[in-house]
């Protein structure tokens, strides 16, 4: 029964039957035709006659409506009322990829609004809503680094652990060795199609107990992709810094390694972006999103259930239904 209420998943697969409702107008005209031309004696009084009115002849139109509701209910179960269900197998040729994220203190910095680290954060989540078939993990690195989060394909957990990032979670620096060998670790036993690093920094490599060489070395041993992107107005921008008098806002020269950054991703297949500003990374990130394109094949299955039989049962009846009481009931009247 419930099945015949969901009309959102039923479909007529010979729907040509519902011209058959025509018939209708046609069978009400009739009979108010069959009305007019029965003959009719006129009586100025029923006094001397043992006549009720009323009776069953009150009653003879139910005849004529089962009538109706026989065609309709027939028209419908010749239309073949069916319901619907599919399935869907989805078959992904997924892509393994890290974020490894510069979380130091210089990206406090507001040529991005508010600041660069929360810019940062905002494309990487529209970067993952975008990728739903994709095992996606989470690096940060200052000072040292950290895997926030394993490639993954529950992006909830992602996208909760990148809303946590701040700075201020490691100490400060700037270790962009740490934060790609972190991320090649992420990615080393990855048996995805392809396995690609989007390291994001907005400085120079002054700290850290692995050199940007040698990770870069590492990461190509596992045939890994890297993208890399510089973050950082040109010129100067504003530095939230701490002085005796508290953090006072000062303007600071901008300084990107540029030519580490355009080896990393020149020597692994992939590509060097320099965002400016919040237009221009999350530029970067559709880019990106073009780039490594993930293929999927899906293949749907429709499974149909033939709902005539009710209808079908409904139409004998009342068909039944009228001729006993023609021939019972309402034998009598003419």
């Amino acid at each position: 029964m419930s099945e015949l209420l969901d009309w959102d998943h039923i479909s007529f697969a010979q729907p040509y039957f519902f011209a058959l409702l025509l018939l209708i107008p046609f069978m009400v005209w009739w009979q108010l035709r069959g009305r007019r031309d029965n003959p009719a004696l006129r009586l100025t009084t029923l006094s001397g006659l043992n006549v009720k009115a009323g009776g069953k002849a009150t009653f003879r139109p139910v005849l004529f409506v089962l009538r109706c509701i026989a065609l309709v209910a027939l028209t419908i179960a010749l239309a073949r009322p069916q319901s619907s269900n599919t399935t869907e197998n989805i078959d992904s040729e997924g892509i393994d990829i890290v974020i490894s994220m510069d979380v130091s203190g210089s990206m406090l910095a507001e040529d991005f609004k508010p600041n660069r680290i929360e810019a940062a954060k905002s494309v990487a989540l529209d970067f993952v809503d975008k990728r739903p078939t994709d095992r996606i993990g989470l690096v940060i690195f200052s000072g040292e680094s950290f895997s926030m989060c394993p490639i993954t394909i529950d992006h909830n957990v992602l996208k909760e652990q990148i809303s946590q990032i701040k700075n201020g979670m490691l100490n400060d620096g700037t270790s962009i060795g740490m934060g790609l060998a972190t991320a090649v670790d992420r990615l080393r036993y990855s048996k995805g199609k392809s396995k690609v690093i989007v390291l994001m920094t907005d400085g120079v490599n002054n700290t850290g107990l692995i050199d940007p060489l040698t990770a870069l070395e590492i990461a190509k041993a596992f045939k890994i992709k890297i993208y890399t992107i510089g973050v950082g107005t040109i010129g100067q921008a504003i530095f939230p810094v701490q002085t005796p008098m508290g953090i006072q806002k000062q303007m600071q020269p901008v300084e990107i390694d540029e030519p580490l950054l355009k080896k990393m991703a020149a020597e692994t297949g992939g590509r060097y972006y320099r965002a400016t500003g919040n237009k221009a990374l999350d530029k970067v990130y559709q880019e990106i999103d073009k780039l490594e394109k993930t293929k999927i094949d899906i293949t749907s299955y429709k499974h149909y259930a033939e709902l005539f039989f009710p209808f079908a049962m409904l139409a004998v009846i009342c068909l039944v239904l009228e001729v006993l009481l023609r021939y019972t009931v309402f034998r009598s009247i003419t």
